[in-house]
């Protein structure tokens, strides 16, 4: 399982969220491993059942306010049962003051306690998004990434396919590029996942005599992007005499990322054929299915209701008429 030490979250975010550290510095490394945050009202109240661990942990002036309501052997009881729960960090927002009996409980039990000045509500929306960037799932893999028409088209093929030169061509028609030879691949959020160039490798592409090209320079900043969500694997074959390969349309197949499925084509190459207009035609066409509408299906469905409605007797000689 992914999972950073909380000493990499304050290193990020400290001058962003203008984080401090007030006690706990002895368990910087304690492991954060999950993007979703929590607010330990509940735990505070009594109840633990639901209080997560290695999560960081808000307390904003709700939280606070409500310890104080409290005796003060209980409240810290109670903090007691929060810092030995296995919490990753807490976080003091609004530049509150802490209890005075938290910093001693932190720095006993090596729970690093931090402190911004950001509002309940922001720093949760800005940690949250940080750690899940940082946290999600990854992978890489070999093949171009490029924005065709806003979809996504991972451009994969065995070496030397010309999955390069069909991205050349395809950024020189005004679509974006995303990354070449390398893409690192991120699944974000549930369902859907994102593609990157390798930070070493950016803005790079290899054209096999010629050499390497730096695509931002060439063809200027609007050529680019710095990510893009995958939607369509587009996989470059060679053309081979009985190469099976989809002529109607009808057979949906995914290709699986992440454990997500993407939809797949298998595009066959010959010298005669295209390819950069042959994938901007699948940007279009995936775009029509978004919407709803699927040409192979159509005429699948155009076809089935004139054959049926074809007589029995058709092709039979009308005897009557040639008396």
């Amino acid at each position: 399982m992914i999972n950073i030490p909380v000493r990499y979250l304050y290193e990020h975010l400290h001058e962003d969220l203008d984080l401090e550290i007030l006690a706990g510095e002895e368990g910087m490394d304690r492991a954060i491993r999950i993007s979703r945050i929590q607010k330990p009202g509940l735990a505070l109240a009594g109840y633990l059942d639901q209080l997560h661990r290695e999560r960081v942990q808000i307390l904003g002036a709700t939280e606070l306010s409500y310890l104080k309501t409290l005796d003060k052997d209980l409240a810290d009881e109670r903090l007691d049962q929060l810092c030995s729960a296995g919490v990753s960090c807490l976080i003091i927002a609004k530049n509150l003051e802490a209890p005075l009996s938290l910093s001693g409980l932190c720095n006993l039990h090596k729970v690093p306690l931090l402190r911004s000045p950001q509002i309940t509500s922001s720093l949760i929306r800005r940690v949250a998004t940080y750690l899940e960037d940082v946290l999600a799932p990854e992978t890489s893999v070999h093949g171009c990434l490029v924005d065709v028409y806003g979809v996504g088209i991972l451009l994969m093929g065995k070496s030397g396919i010309g999955k390069s030169e069909c991205a050349l061509g395809l950024v020189e028609r005004g679509h974006r590029f995303v990354g070449d030879d390398v893409v690192v691949i991120r699944r974000k959020v549930q369902d859907a996942i994102f593609g990157s160039a390798a930070d070493l490798i950016k803005y790079h592409m290899e054209i096999r005599g010629l050499g390497i090209i730096n695509i931002k320079d060439l063809f200027g900043v609007s050529s680019i992007r710095q990510s893009k969500k995958i939607e369509l694997v587009v996989e470059l074959v060679e053309w081979l005499e009985g190469l099976n390969v989809e002529r109607l349309g009808l057979d949906e197949r995914t290709y699986s990322i992440l454990g997500l499925e993407i939809p797949y084509l298998k595009v066959p190459i010959r010298p005669a054929r295209d390819i950069t207009m042959i994938i901007e035609v699948a940007a279009r066409n995936h775009l029509l299915q978004r919407m709803g509408f699927n040409a192979a299906r159509e005429f699948d469905d155009t076809l089935h209701k004139r054959l049926s409605g074809i007589p029995r007797d058709i092709g039979k000689p009308d005897l009557e008429s040639m008396e």
